[in-house]
């Protein structure tokens, strides 16, 4: 077991070409973005594209977790996951026959800082391509106008601006009194950074990133424990949706440990010790490796925040308004720095929005409960919006359209059936009120439904649609005619 050097350290000199030469001189902007993540890349993009001077301050790497160590990474490992279950689990149910089946995690490894690395260069190019003056440092507000570059190696920068984005994104919360080793007790960056797997593992957090890495190893063999405190995995999904998850887990062999509250976890000669509060007293669990994934705090601790008389809430995050702008003008908030809603499409979207409002330009403002989520385990879910649930305590009077993939030919050809679409729409008129999803690929059917929602499509209309078939997107038309009590094949 080890961990590998972090591959993204080859974009060293791609940064430092990026970066200014005049760096002993002040430099004006109209625009500095601290943070180069999804959120902040998009906002000096942006910027630059209305004519404004821009410039970004990034302390690690260009992409930001989300394209080094997150979402696109991950998403590369879960396409070899998916594809070594099928050689594992399902190969004769295909036709394949086989003999001393090898499964290499360190190619999938490769391939996934491939992808990654892939991508972070293409930020450098944007950079390049929109005259986006990069400074690689640590940035802290000095003034409401200026901030101070600390580079790894070299001397301080000053940089002085009207405008200034914070897109400093978050980092994982730890439970107190555990301390992570990057080898036995780990994070979501210390795991997704290795190249060989644990032969048994467990995954402390039943969100996103738990869910997401237990279908991976599991994919490989690795036995994995899923230890959460609430009732359900994903609990901020539906309810149904949890369970449907649930149960494709405990199908593939994932043990889920449900209102199981994490006492300690130690490392022990041989790997980890997890001891558990549980509804039947306290348990002990023994595995090679622990991973925590409950949740993340943001990055606002260093920056000059505070001196500058920026605002933050009780837990960190940066206070903004529906412009994203805080309590001091000409400083801007993104991402996840403000609590809103910790998804990269959202930064980007906050991104855009804020530089437009900078710009004086045409903007929207963004609606938080109506924005697209998804995890990519198997099966995948997707939501937006309400609940049925949170729709009736909001006192809609609703309809709810629910079409299983077991009906859909697509589904049923790809041999990945598992799951439901579910619509919520209002009663009088058919407007949309929310979606949640469970199945093959159902990230990618999320578009059509929230853009019906923003523009205020009904059940009627996307029922009326005619959708090709086979497709999957055909569920989505069953379950808004199921809605209005009229669905074909179900």
């Amino acid at each position: 077991m080890h961990e590998v050097a972090h591959p993204v350290g080859v974009h060293v000199n791609l940064y430092k070409n990026l970066q200014r030469k005049d760096s002993n001189l002040m430099k004006e902007y109209d625009v500095i973005v601290i943070g180069a993540g999804p959120g902040g890349y998009v906002a000096a993009i942006r910027s630059a594209q209305l004519g404004l001077n821009t410039a970004i301050i990034e302390k690690r790497w260009l992409g930001g977790v989300c394209l080094n160590v997150g979402c696109i990474p991950s998403k590369a490992l879960l396409k070899n996951a998916d594809v070594a279950h099928t050689l594992r689990e399902r190969s004769k149910e295909f036709g394949f026959s086989f003999e001393n089946l090898e499964l290499d995690y360190s190619v999938a490894f490769k391939r996934s800082r491939k992808v990654s690395d892939r991508l972070t260069r293409g930020v450098g190019f944007l950079m390049k391509k929109h005259n986006i003056d990069v400074h690689m440092g640590a940035a802290k507000l000095t003034a409401k106008d200026t901030v101070e570059v600390t580079p790894e190696e070299g001397d301080v920068e000053t940089l002085k601006a009207k405008d200034i984005i914070i897109a400093t994104g978050s980092h994982p919360f730890i439970i107190p009194g555990i301390e992570l080793d990057g080898e036995k007790i780990v994070d979501y960056e210390a795991a997704i950074m290795r190249d060989t797997l644990p032969e048994s593992a467990v995954i402390i957090g039943g969100g996103a990133i738990g869910v997401e890495f237990a279908t991976v190893w599991n994919a490989y063999g690795v036995e994995v424990t899923i230890v959460e405190m609430l009732d359900h995995l994903l609990p901020l999904e539906d309810e149904a949706v949890s369970k449907e998850i649930e149960k494709a887990y405990k199908k593939r062999g994932i043990k889920v440990m449900t209102k199981s509250k994490v006492k300690s976890v130690e490392a022990t000669e041989k790997g980890t010790k997890v001891r558990l509060e549980t509804e039947d007293g306290e348990e002990v669990i023994e595995a090679e490796m622990t991973m925590v994934a409950i949740g993340f705090k943001p990055n606002s601790k260093g920056l000059g925040l505070e001196e500058v008389g920026v605002k933050l809430t009780d837990k960190g995050h940066i206070d903004i308004d529906d412009r994203m702008a805080t309590n001091v003008d000409g400083i801007w908030a993104i991402g996840d720095v403000t609590g809103k809603l910790l998804l990269a499409h959202v930064a980007q979207a906050m991104g855009v929005v804020t530089a437009e409002n900078i710009a004086n330009v045409e903007t929207v403002t963004l609606d938080y409960d109506m924005m697209p989520r998804a995890t990519y385990c198997h099966p995948q879910t997707a939501s937006f919006g309400y609940t049925e649930e949170q729709a009736k305590e909001m006192g809609y009077d609703v309809s709810v359209g629910e079409f299983p993939f077991q009906a859909n030919g697509k589904a049923l050809g790809l041999g990945d059936y598992q799951g439901f679409v579910k619509i919520i729409s209002d009663k009088k008129y058919g407007e949309i009120l929310g979606a949640q999803m469970v199945g093959p690929d159902v990230s990618e059917l999320l578009p059509e439904l929230t853009l019906a929602q923003r523009f205020e499509l009904t059940t009627h209309e996307i029922g009326r649609n005619v959708h090709a078939h086979p497709t999957l997107s055909e569920a989505l038309m069953e379950a808004a005619e199921g809605a209005l009590g009229k669905s074909i094949h179900i």
